[in-house]
């Protein structure tokens, strides 16, 4: 009666074991070496914000694509990041920033795609009305920047230099805004009908300094995603104030870490 007990108690944990490494399971493999890397910028931007992280990238030996939103619906935006996907030629690391995760949640399930990136993004799931879970965490200062014209939101200098790019030099800050890309009214409403960080290993980089996004937020859906997570002293621009770092998130992705 004692052998059977334990046996069945051995049985137990074992099973226990199995079924607490499946959501880790992808993250542990060793990554697919990727030779492209698409990067999809966020909003109240363009392509160029990825300037600092493509030299780096490119310097690995990789084929870089940074794809030019519209920021006029999330159809647009994914047709967009699919083109861009379509012209690439083997294992593909897909990133995106701010409101591109949503946009690489959609896009993300092209099978040329063997790795996420999220850099401060956001991650919803399949039809999830993310601005009800935005909701449940503080509203950031930016929002008070975000001045609509004519049905396309724009964010304020004030707001943009302050707290959308808030660790940049002064310069730069200043450049960016005068080069950002206002952004359709009705953009956030879009909701995705596929998750891919379900079954895409994924990666996700914190902006712990970020008053654009909650960092809580961010940690939040890293969580949910079971997503390599590093957390950077960075405002919503890390990919501009941290480039190295995210190179190298992008890099490790990509089965490129040194």
């Amino acid at each position: 009666m004692k052998t059977h007990f334990k046996l069945t108690l051995i049985a137990l944990a074992m099973a226990a074991g199995i079924i607490a490494s499946v959501p880790a399971q992808a993250q542990t493999a060793a990554p697919v070496q990727a030779v492209n890397v698409v990067l999809v910028h966020g909003a109240w931007a363009d392509g160029s914000s990825w300037a600092k992280v493509i030299p780096r990238l490119q310097a690995a030996g990789l084929n870089v694509t940074s794809v030019q939103n519209p920021l006029t619906s999330l159809a647009d935006d994914v047709a967009a990041t699919r083109r861009a996907l379509a012209l690439q030629h083997g294992p593909t690391v897909l990133v995106g920033h701010s409101w591109a995760g949503t946009v690489i949640s959609e896009a993300g399930d092209d099978p040329k795609v063997s790795a996420l990136v999220y850099v401060a993004a956001r991650a919803p799931d399949a039809g999830e009305d993310f601005g009800a879970l935005a909701a449940k965490y503080p509203t950031m200062p930016v929002r008070a920047g975000a001045k609509d014209h004519d049905g396309y939101v724009s964010l304020t200098e004030d707001a943009y230099l302050k707290y959308f790019g808030g660790d940049l030099p002064h310069d730069e800050a200043l450049a960016l805004y005068a080069t950002q890309q206002p952004i359709a009214s009705t953009l956030f409403n879009g909701r995705t009908t596929v998750a891919a960080w379900h079954s895409k290993p994924s990666w996700y980089a914190v902006s712990t300094q970020d008053m654009t996004t909650s960092p809580d937020l961010e940690r939040f859906l890293a969580k949910r995603m079971h997503a390599t997570t590093v957390e950077l002293d960075s405002s919503h621009l890390s990919l501009l104030s941290h480039s190295k770092e995210i190179a190298d998130l992008i890099l490790a992705a990509a089965g490129r870490s040194k």
